[in-house]
């Protein structure tokens, strides 16, 4: 049976029973059976389906295996994490973060005046808010009003400007009102790993370097707010698989922490590491990418900032995380219905032989006819040598169109039935002869940018027939209308196999799996697809409750978004429908209807 090697990245949260994917909890429902209820109930084209419950488990996953960490080490100082807003800002998402992240002080991380807002409204009372990124002064006035406010604050600096404008707007709103906390960002040398490496080292976009962390610790004490100044910060890169480049950084920043407290920054008792916890996205590797565990990442970071606060007689800092990816990919799966498989269009059927054929067709016949397992992949072979030489005689104009449609047919035909009388071992070899094209119901601009724009992967897999063994391999194909469209079989890299099927006859769906993290808010309109609909789902030890939809944009809420006056469009068709001398007056109530129903849908096929 094939798992799809949800071994290696399911983290335990899915299982395969009786040939369906389901979920490790509650009383493990079939995903496929959430999907089918979705689909009698009208919600056709993709859907992005969340669960709740793999937001709660990761974020006490963090917070269990730090507090093991600090209690193992006998660390002084406290855990504390923040979920930076920007992986994913989706309400089905943030609202549960925030609830769930409750009793744990789970608090938000915010890198604009839009992200900072919805930290104001959501966010746990005394959870800390951190605040990251470039800032003007409104930002900044609005990190004031939060501490005003009563919240738990800290704007983190990423240049000496931005701090002078923090002094001027402390003075502005006086020293009786409460102000945000301070927090340098600091520029390591130290680099991270994987295709997000340049975030960090000392020529990254954010941070002070050492003569500017001077600087401003000077600044600080010279407008009398360096007991604001509490935590320091530094990232290197999302997604570390190699736990060494962070340990090293780690102890960069450790010795910074230290000098900067020698200087009188007293109140300086936080380190935050920013992301970098690095979630498995490996599907068809025998062995993970990331080299680490949730626990040694935690154990690691405890156990070097506490040898370095012991070695030079200075307090143990409190630690902060910002690891949104690990918190928020697993929740998400994007659930996509398959259109079309192209071979299918080459069906006995379609064969028109004619009473006279050429040597070659007959010759196919033959070989259709007479293909058995023990001659099955030389068949194969012999039927694509003969593919080429009637396309030869097709550009040289001895065969017909018709000649060369039947060709086409057989081959495929001949490829099919040899795939299904050779075992695994021969079919590795045919990847190549027999590959099929599957198009489905989603955009890959929309639903997994990174894929397209870093070559990121994402786990596939059909969401049943899992105890059938696959056999096609298999090239996706998105709907919209560009060839970057793709996820292209790899025999070496990414050998996905799904089944032969005949969509007219039955449903197949493909489960796009760690989506959560940042593809929803990268989606690009590319073609003017839109966000699928969104499904929070329950699950329980009696079954699962849709606890709430969010349908996808209609097409004309695309198109207000992309500032068109919707009215003008309206009037425009209407004048133009009315003033054609093609349509009869009875039809142009009908078609004016039928637009007005197109355009209250989203823009995903419904068939084909």
């Amino acid at each position: 049976m094939n798992n799809y090697g949800i071994d290696v990245w399911g983290d335990d949260n899915f299982i395969i029973k009786d040939g369906k994917v389901c979920l490790k909890y509650g009383n493990e429902p079939a995903i496929i059976d959430i999907v089918n209820t979705l689909q009698d109930d009208g919600y056709k084209g993709p859907i992005v389906l969340r669960f709740n419950h793999l937001i709660k488990k990761q974020i006490e996953q963090i917070y269990l295996n730090f507090n093991n960490a600090i209690n193992e080490f006998e660390y002084n100082g406290t855990f504390n994490a923040v979920y930076p807003l920007k992986v994913n800002q989706f309400p089905g998402f943030v609202k549960h973060l925030v609830k769930f992240g409750k009793k744990l002080n789970y608090g938000l991380e915010a890198g604009s005046k839009a992200e900072l807002l919805l930290a104001m409204a959501y966010n746990n009372e005394g959870s800390p808010i951190t605040v990251n990124g470039f800032k003007d002064k409104e930002l900044i006035t609005m990190g004031f009003i939060a501490a005003e406010m009563g919240h738990n604050i800290t704007l983190t600096i990423e240049g000496i400007n931005e701090l002078e404008v923090i002094i001027k707007t402390a003075k502005e709103r006086g020293d009786n009102k409460p102000k945000p906390n301070i927090g340098l960002r600091v520029r390591l040398h130290s680099l991270g790993s994987g295709i997000w490496a340049k975030s960090g080292g000392i020529n990254s976009k954010f941070g002070l370097n050492s003569t500017e962390l001077i600087e401003a610790v000077g600044l600080l004490k010279e407008n009398n707010l360096l007991d604001c100044f509490t935590m320091i910060h530094f990232h290197i890169g999302s997604q570390i698989h190699e736990i060494h480049p962070l340990k090293k950084a780690l102890s960069e920043a450790g010795n910074i922490y230290v000098e900067l407290r020698k200087m009188g920054a007293l109140n300086l008792e936080n380190i935050d590491l920013g992301g970098g916890l690095a979630i498995e996205y490996s599907q068809f590797q025998k062995s993970s990418q990331r080299n680490y565990t949730l626990s040694e990442y935690a154990n690691d970071i405890v156990f070097i900032l506490k040898m370095i606060a012991t070695q030079k007689k200075e307090k143990e800092p409190n630690i902060y995380i910002e690891s949104g990816r690990f918190v928020s990919a697993s929740h998400a799966v994007l659930v996509a219905p398959v259109l079309e498989l192209f071979s299918q269009e080459y069906s006995e059927e379609k064969l028109k032989l004619k009473e006279k054929n050429p040597q070659l067709i007959d010759e196919l016949c033959d070989l259709y006819k007479n293909i058995k397992p023990s001659n099955a992949l030389e068949y194969m072979h012999d039927s694509r040598d003969h593919l080429d030489s009637i396309l030869t005689l097709f550009d040289l104009g001895y065969v017909d169109l018709q000649d060369r449609s039947n060709a086409e047919i057989l081959v495929h035909l001949i490829g099919k039935k040899a795939i299904s009388m050779l075992d695994s071992s021969h079919l590795v070899r045919m990847q190549k002869e027999v590959q099929e094209k599957y198009l489905v119901n989603f955009s890959i601009f929309q639903s997994l940018p990174d894929y397209w724009g870093l070559g990121q992967e994402f786990p596939i897999m059909p969401l049943d027939r899992l105890d059938t063994n696959p056999t096609n391999s298999a090239t996706i194909w998105d709907i919209t209308c560009d060839s970057d469209g793709e996820i292209a079989f790899d025999a070496n890299k990414r050998p996905l196999f799904l089944h032969d099927i005949d969509v007219e006859k039955e449903d197949y769906f493909l489960g796009f799996f760690l989506v959560g993290a940042y593809q929803e808010v990268l989606g690009m309109k590319h073609n003017l697809f839109t966000h699928p609909t969104q499904v929070c789902i329950e699950v329980n030890k009696r079954g699962y409750e849709i606890e709430s939809i969010i349908e996808s944009q209609s097409i004309r809420d695309i198109l207000e978004d992309l500032d068109y006056d919707i009215r003008e469009i309206d009037e425009k068709i209407q004048d133009k429908i009315s003033s054609s001398n093609l349509i009869d007056e009875k039809s142009k109530k009908n078609i004016l209807g039928e637009l007005f129903i197109f355009m209250h849908d989203n823009g995903y096929l419904k068939n084909i």
